[in-house]
């Protein structure tokens, strides 16, 4: 069963990796985008120094690790949301529920293979551009490259849940279009990708902070630049694990209650 669940994760990086152009299209507005932040963050440091606990080039480093996380992580979109809400709005979801695996196991892989693409074909490039225009902070070594690694994959992780969960809410719903916009919007303001979560004030700040968004970038972000070091890093990678399995177990109840009492639509 993990040779099939290997085959299907690989298959979803060959599907992405033939989308050439769209790659080299994310390539470039994420370049773009970074460098607007960019001198919006060194804007704004410049009148507050150490803003949230971040030196300025600690603030572009943040910039740019969102640029290269907004599609690994799905901060705006898991893109693989709309594909199974289509499925399951015109009844071929029943196809993939014949199959001889876990619907959410299949999917999850297929997710994770472009995960991966999107790691290596829209994370790399917009990273080094950034750090060749800015010089902005890197890690330490290569320790401090794989703990990075590993809150991305953690994040990665649980960005698939939060849009497998959006993505099942299309069994009651005619059209899951709303949830998914309503995700959206809390995946923007609330992964830290418009300001570190760091900055937000009093409640705010603390709320944002614990809520399962912030596994996608504020987390990861605060890995590469060193803030959690023993102890904090395996409280941090626990945050993120913590909030993996509680919306995957959503994900899967959400499932068998769509697969046991609601009749698909169309199908």
């Amino acid at each position: 069963m993990l040779r099939l669940y290997a085959t299907v994760a690989a298959g979803g990086f060959r599907r992405h990796a033939t989308y050439r152009v769209a790659t080299a299209a994310g390539v470039f507005t994420n370049t773009v985008f970074g460098l607007i932040l960019s001198y919006t963050y060194i804007a704004l440091w410049a009148e507050r120094p150490q803003l949230g606990g971040y030196s300025a080039d600690d603030a572009l480093a943040y910039v740019w690790i969102g640029q290269s996380l907004i599609t690994v992580c799905g901060l705006m979109g898991g893109g693989f949301e709309d594909e199974l809400i289509e499925r399951i709005r015109t009844g071929d979801i029943a196809v993939d529920l014949y199959r001889p695996a876990d619907l959410q196991a299949w999917w999850f892989s297929a997710d994770l293979g472009r995960s991966a693409y999107q790691l290596l074909g829209r994370g790399i490039v917009p990273m080094a551009v950034g750090w060749l225009a800015f010089r902005f902070t890197l890690p330490a070594g290569p320790g401090s490259w794989l703990a990075f690694l590993v809150a991305a994959a953690l994040g990665s992780t649980v960005g698939f849940a939060i849009w497998y969960l959006v993505a099942m809410s299309a069994f009651w719903l005619l059209d899951g279009q709303g949830v998914v916009q309503a995700a959206w919007l809390g995946g923007l303001f609330f992964s830290g990708m418009l300001l570190p979560l760091n900055v937000f004030p009093g409640a705010l700040g603390e709320v944002a902070r614990a809520l399962p968004w912030a596994s996608l970038l504020q987390v990861p972000a605060d890995v590469y630049l060193g803030t959690y070091r023993g102890w904090g890093l395996l409280g941090a990678y626990a945050f993120q694990a913590g909030w993996a399995v509680v919306l995957l177990g959503a994900g899967r109840a959400a499932q068998a209650a769509a697969t046991r009492k609601v009749v698909v639509q169309g199908g």
